[in-house]
């Protein structure tokens, strides 16, 4: 059975079935372990803030979180599919094996066909503990652009030389694009999926959302520096890898989780509050 079949298998089909509201389902805190439930306030967190700055496409993208392997078997973290970004939260994550599917009781289902890309990353890179996919219009509208990110601003400068390109393929329900994907973003950060979106990856979610702030803000700045009746000014290679590697420490262990996220959370808090139940 291909991937496409599967994945239309697992969604009701009925435009009649409910969709729990997060708010209303009993906290699973105490009931998972610690590392478990750090990681879910975490990742909830993460698609409160992805809301909180624009960034969502309702339900159609996500965010995901690898947890410590049980018994062997590899686990990860994944939206509940019909949940919006800004009213996520840790219990109503669900817990989902390679395939996407759910292996602990839960209220909701989830999208396979979406766990594709993840799926991948999460398997090849030790670091992706965390993988982060938008479909933002501005990060949209350079992936559909002929030379991608340009060497325009501070904030594609940073980034610049860390973002891979992978090609178009379709919607990424094809589970032989996972190899093609790992062989693109290869030991890059950050990753432009032509004419689709953006991706980061992170050794948790703060350092990954940080990353696509910085490539969010990228995008958006390219996209307003072309709608001058000039040509905008692109900077050389050069000062590129200068800007780069100066900007590179925002994204170390102990920089980026441990300055910007608290006062992200305190932001979050005031806005959105009510994601670590």
């Amino acid at each position: 059975m291909n991937a496409t079949a599967t994945a239309a298998q697992s969604i009701p089909q009925s435009p009649g079935f409910n969709i729990p509201d997060p708010q209303s389902l009993p906290s699973l805190k105490g009931k998972v372990s610690e590392e478990e439930w750090r990681q879910r306030c975490e990742l909830a967190a993460t698609y409160r803030l992805a809301a909180l700055y624009g960034w969502t496409d309702m339900i159609f993208t996500h965010i995901s979180a690898r947890l410590p392997s049980e018994n062997g078997e590899h686990r990860f973290l994944l939206n509940p599919y019909g949940v919006f970004f800004e009213e996520m939260t840790a219990s109503s994550l669900v817990k989902v094996n390679l395939d996407g599917h759910a292996v602990d009781e839960t209220p909701y289902f989830t999208n396979p066909a979406g766990f594709t890309i993840h799926s991948a990353l999460h398997m090849a890179r030790e670091d992706a503990h965390c993988v982060l996919h938008l479909h933002t219009p501005y990060g949209v509208a350079v992936s559909a652009q002929q030379g991608g990110l340009k060497r325009l601003t501070q904030f594609a400068m940073i980034v610049h030389d860390d973002v891979a390109y992978h090609d178009y393929e379709g919607i990424a329900t094809d589970l032989d694009e996972r190899e093609r994907l790992v062989r693109d973003i290869g030991p890059h950060h950050f990753l432009i999926l032509r004419n689709h979106g953006t991706l980061t990856v992170g050794i948790n979610c703060a350092t990954a959302f940080l990353r696509m702030y910085f490539l969010e803000q990228a995008c958006k700045a390219q996209i307003l520096a072309q709608s001058d009746t000039a040509p905008p000014r692109e900077e050389g290679p050069e000062i590129a890898a200068k800007v780069h590697a100066q900007g590179a420490p925002a994204f170390s262990p102990g920089m980026g989780d441990n300055l910007a996220w608290p006062g992200l959370m305190r932001r979050l808090a005031r806005h959105y509050p009510g994601w670590d139940v």
